[in-house]
């Protein structure tokens, strides 16, 4: 683990160590094509520590039990550390109840199907709107897709402006009758960071029930769900540090309890008769079958890597970076590169997305490749959003705590030998 430097009272400050912080994951000593390993893909998964992967093995070696089963020493410590990680998880965001309200599923997108198929089909009848935004990622929009198609809601759409923000001018009109409001905190492909704790007072006070597409945002901005005002909030491990397989639903306490279950089987039962069933209380309501129980062993260790290093700094050190980014690109290739979102830093995350001269993105990374730098390419789950854009497709680089200058750098002379590459 990176050394971090803290204060009497426990508060970390300072820059981040970078250098220190690479060391902790073992990924980033390869040398794909001979070349020095440059991540830039955070946004899509991030890497893992040495910790979360040590918290996984030492789990499977030592505490391996099916949870909520057994009585014997091992399975219960297997049920230990899978309730500690739910309440390691409530922590990270401020849950008010993380004991209830933090349920775990397969990934945030599951969780946002969850909301949609239990308190949607529950709540939402012919005629009910439904809001949405410009920028959401297809896990916050085909969910209400299929709804609406299913009941016949009728969907409204917050736009998006010019500077690439979310255009909330005539948002009282849009909410008026509105039932629910599901939004990102922050874009997976323009980095924007929402006005979301404003949209979700209106939305409260027009009656809504607001929904937080939170992966975006959860690995990179300290979360209070009290704060944001959400309802129910989503995010998955993989975007966090953690392993995949696993995410994250936080719901209202009360909501959750008029929900019905999502899916049936073990687990999430109090009783079944030839004539029916009473569900489990909350969380195990939600959480039918062998849960993902290694998974929330690694989810916990992450967070506390995050936590001992501190969100304050990792958002400073991405605000940092990417406006060292957006000098480097601009200052190198002029209007070759064309970067879409937010131009200032205080209302955008750690995300990039490029159209470098008429270069196809998937041709671009291709080439980038070949220098050891991984970036995205394609519609990132955003295809609304594209054709807004007027783009078929993007070039993205995602930042996070374990890159510095000298991966810009690298993606910069990445981009200058592919624009020879490509005369």
């Amino acid at each position: 683990m990176a050394a971090v430097s803290k204060t009497t009272d426990g508060t970390v400050h300072g820059a981040l160590d970078v250098s220190a912080i690479k060391k902790d994951f073992p990924v980033l000593s390869q040398t794909p094509h001979g070349k020095r390993l440059v991540y830039l893909d955070s946004a899509a998964s991030s890497q893992h520590p040495q910790a979360v992967l040590d918290a996984m093995d030492d789990y499977y070696a030592t505490s391996h039990a099916n949870v909520h089963r057994g009585v014997y020493a091992l399975a219960e410590e297997a049920d230990r550390r899978y309730e500690a990680a739910r309440l390691a998880v409530g922590r990270f965001i401020g849950a008010p109840q993380p004991d209830v309200e933090v349920l775990f599923v397969k990934n945030a997108t599951e969780a946002i199907n969850l909301v949609a198929a239990t308190w949607g089909r529950a709540n939402l009848q012919p005629g009910d709107a439904v809001l949405l935004t410009d920028i959401e990622h297809h896990a916050n929009l085909v969910p209400w897709l299929m709804l609406a198609e299913e009941r016949g809601l009728e969907l409204r759409w917050i736009p998006m402006g010019d500077d690439y923000r979310l255009d909330v001018a005539d948002l009282d009109r849009l909410l008026s009758g509105v039932k629910l409001v599901a939004c990102t905190t922050m874009s997976n492909v323009l980095g924007t960071i929402t006005p979301f704790a404003r949209i979700a007072e209106a939305a409260h006070e027009a009656g809504a029930v607001v929904v937080a597409d939170a992966a975006q945002s959860v690995p990179h901005l300290a979360t209070d769900v009290s704060s944001l005002g959400c309802d129910f909030l989503a995010f998955s491990a993989h975007k966090m540090l953690g392993p995949t397989g696993i995410g994250v639903l936080w719901g209202r306490a009360e909501l959750l309890e008029a929900m019905p279950p999502f899916l049936g089987g073990g687990g999430m039962i109090r009783d079944v008769r030839r004539d029916g069933f009473s569900p489990n209380v909350l969380p195990w309501k939600f959480e039918a079958g062998t849960p993902p129980i290694a998974e929330a062993v690694g989810l916990a260790a992450a967070v506390r890597y995050l936590e001992d290093i501190g969100l304050d700094r990792v958002r400073a050190h991405e605000v940092t970076l990417v406006s060292y980014a957006q000098e480097q690109l601009v200052a190198r290739f002029g209007d070759d590169l064309r970067i879409f979102g937010p131009a200032g830093t205080d209302e955008r995350g750690g995300v990039l997305s490029l159209q470098y001269r008429d270069i196809h993105p998937h041709d671009l990374s291709q080439v980038l490749d070949q220098s050891g730098v991984c970036i995205r390419a394609g519609h990132h789950c955003a295809k609304p959003l594209m054709r807004r854009l007027g783009v078929p497709a993007t070039a993205r680089a995602s930042f996070y705590l374990y890159n510095d200058e000298s991966d810009v750098d690298a993606l910069a002379d990445a981009l200058d030998s592919a624009g020879t590459l490509f005369g």
